[in-house]
């Protein structure tokens, strides 16, 4: 039997939700009222529902996020959402908190959310062991570490391979909650990390003024898909719960593509979901939200991945401007622009700006609000007013599930059999007195002809036979009302007969792979401290939220790195990296400070608040 590989796709609300099963997702992952990791995409359960019954039309999943570290005095609100999520249909949870996994749960499968610090093969395997049906690893693992995680465990795996990244471990980032008491974990990040900074050497020299050090690209993986099966990856991740319409429509169409590219003769592998989507758009990941592309560190560290000079969409780039007129520009490649469109540039004082194309004469640009640019600076567009309006439109992505029809006679009537791409059958008669052509042209053509027209339902026909021993007559009347009876009841036989799996939750007592854990392992409430104390942990620090001490604490741990990206590492840059700087390196942005600190040997950067107390290893 081919295994399943999915496309998973972000939805902020029911209607995106459903414009991403159209656009060919396999699955969608969702919010529902509370505890999900983006607390301004909270959905209320009935939406919820009519999400599932939708996607499971289709045999595609809906996974509600549940990712938020838990305090004593939600549990049981929690526990009652669980349970109601369970009863409209869901097929999984995306969990952070192991509190989850203590409670008295309804047989609904649990996933291990990327904010659970999924990084190496003995935690997967616990997670696994403890009844986790799938994990979503750490955004920063390579290639050989995704084999290696693959080999140790044979739980599900899932990816992230399209959009924003998190400069930090997920689930590990306390930047916000200690500049403003937003927690991250708590659904609020303030997105610290895309703020501009200065950075001072230890002499308290600025090396960089006002620049965005810790904004990093977004990921694109879509040339990866290939690798990423091979790897053990079986779900691809979309990242995007606050994204618009377009992107999620443009990303999950070029992503679907990819996939199917891969999947076309595949004796292996098969797309997880039912039915194939028409497109009346050419998907192009640059043409929604982006700050520039990385492939992060799946290939190891390769390239630099910082986004300094903004944290906005940079978007598609077009070309140089040759020349300044007085009211607007001469851009290279302005074919490609259109009236409405966003542009995207560095201004005089190397600033990330931008406009509106109010018009294009005579090829020259005209801007809403001219601002002066040199030649050569580069313009991208950031906004693309026809692409927008043709993806926001109901019908630039329509998903389809084929049908064989078979219309038959019967003793006193007629008979239409459907029978979808899944083997779901659906049968309808009707009794008529027969009736003979007054002509001997075949009637059979008509009858097809009419019988094909499956409107707005989501059914294509794919084949039609028409048995008769006689040419005989029926009005069109008949034909329609039994093909629209049909195909009603194949809608409902879909998704009554969809077959959700299901997997009850009981207590282990494995040993967790370590017996202390720190502040990062989110420890909130009695629950989680009960769980990982039976798994053999005996020191269980509080989590952040519970504990800060202002100004001392650590609030981030990265595989991204400030002195590589400015050609200052010792392992990377050994022949050209030239003068040391001095440490410690310091973040500011205006009073708030913040140390970093390099471990070279697991190739990470720590950040710290500016009273901490540090110490530097020598490089080698």
């Amino acid at each position: 039997m081919k295994k399943k590989v999915e496309i998973l796709s972000p939805a902020k609300n029911l209607i995106q939700g459903m414009a991403a099963i159209n656009a060919g997702a396999d699955a969608v992952y969702i919010g529902a009222p509370q505890f999900g990791a983006r607390s301004n995409a909270t959905n209320s359960l009935e939406d919820v529902a009519e999400l599932v019954k939708y996607a499971h039309l289709f045999k595609a999943q809906v996974f509600v996020v549940v990712n938020t570290i838990l305090y004593d005095n939600e549990l049981d609100d929690c526990k009652a959402m669980i349970h109601t999520l369970y009863e409209i249909g869901v097929d999984a949870l995306i969990v952070q908190d192991m509190a989850i996994m203590e409670m008295d749960l309804p047989p609904i499968v649990i996933h291990a959310s990327t904010q659970a610090n999924n990084r190496d093969p003995q935690h997967v395997k616990f997670l696994k062991d403890a009844g986790m049906k799938r994990v979503v690893l750490a955004r920063e693992l390579n290639l050989d570490q995704i084999k290696d995680i693959s080999t140790a465990t044979d739980v599900e795996l899932e990816f992230f391979v399209s959009g924003a990244l998190c400069v930090s471990f997920s689930g590990n980032c306390y930047m916000s909650v200690a500049n403003g008491e937003r927690s991250a974990n708590r659904g609020s990040c303030a997105q610290n990390c895309r703020l501009p900074y200065n950075l001072i050497d230890g002499t308290g020299k600025t090396l960089i003024e006002n620049s965005h050090l810790l904004s990093i690209k977004d990921l694109d993986l879509s040339e990866q898909l290939p690798n990423l099966v091979e790897a053990g990856i079986t779900s691809f991740k979309i990242e995007g719960r606050l994204k618009d319409m377009v992107y999620v429509k443009n990303n999950t169409s070029f992503l679907r593509k990819k996939l199917d590219e891969f999947l076309e003769n595949n004796d292996t592998y098969q797309k997880a979901s039912s039915g194939r989507t028409h497109y009346n758009f050419e998907a192009e990941m640059d043409r929604s939200f982006n700050r520039g592309y990385t492939d992060y560190f799946v290939n190891k560290r390769t390239e630099k991945i910082g986004s300094w000079e903004s944290p906005k969409s940079q978007g598609q780039l077009i070309g140089k401007v040759l020349q300044v007129k007085a009211n607007g520009y001469v851009i290279e490649n302005s074919e490609l622009l259109n009236n409405g469109d966003g542009l995207f540039f560095l201004n005089e004082n190397n600033e990330p700006d931008g406009a509106q194309i109010n018009i294009i004469i005579n090829d020259i640009v005209v801007p809403n609000t001219f601002k002066p640019l040199k030649p050569g600076t580069i313009i991208y567009r950031n906004s693309d007013a026809n692409f927008n309006r043709l993806v926001e439109r109901d019908d630039s992505a329509i998903r389809k599930i084929g049908v064989s029809l078979k219309f038959t006679e019967t003793n006193d009537g007629f008979q239409l059999l459907a029978i979808d791409e899944d083997g779901h059958e659906s049968v309808s008669t009707f009794e008529t007195e027969k009736e003979l052509a007054k002509n001997e042209e075949s009637t059979v053509p008509n009858i097809k002809k009419n019988l094909s027209k499956t409107g707005n339902t989501p059914f294509i026909v794919d084949d039609i036979s028409v048995e008769f021993t006689k040419n005989w007559f029926l009005p069109i009347s008949k034909i329609n009302d039994i093909r629209r009876l049909v195909l009603e009841q194949l809608i409902d036989i879909r998704i009554n007969e969809y077959h959700r799996e299901e997997f009850q939750i009981t207590k282990t007592d494995h040993p967790y792979p370590v017996t202390q854990l720190d502040f990062t392992y989110n420890v909130a409430n009695k629950l989680a401290r009960a769980f990982y104390k039976r798994h053999g942990v005996t020191e269980i620090e509080k989590a952040f939220e519970l504990q800060w001490d202002p100004g001392k604490s650590r609030v981030m741990t990265t595989k991204y790195c400030v002195k590589y990206e400015l050609g200052k590492c010792w392992r990377f840059n050994k022949e050209t990296m030239g003068e040391k700087l001095t440490e410690p390196l310091t973040l500011k942005h205006g009073e708030n400070e913040y140390k970093l600190k390099f471990n070279c040997k697991p190739c990470e950067m720590e950040i710290w608040e500016k009273d901490a107390e540090l110490t530097f290893e020598e490089e080698e």
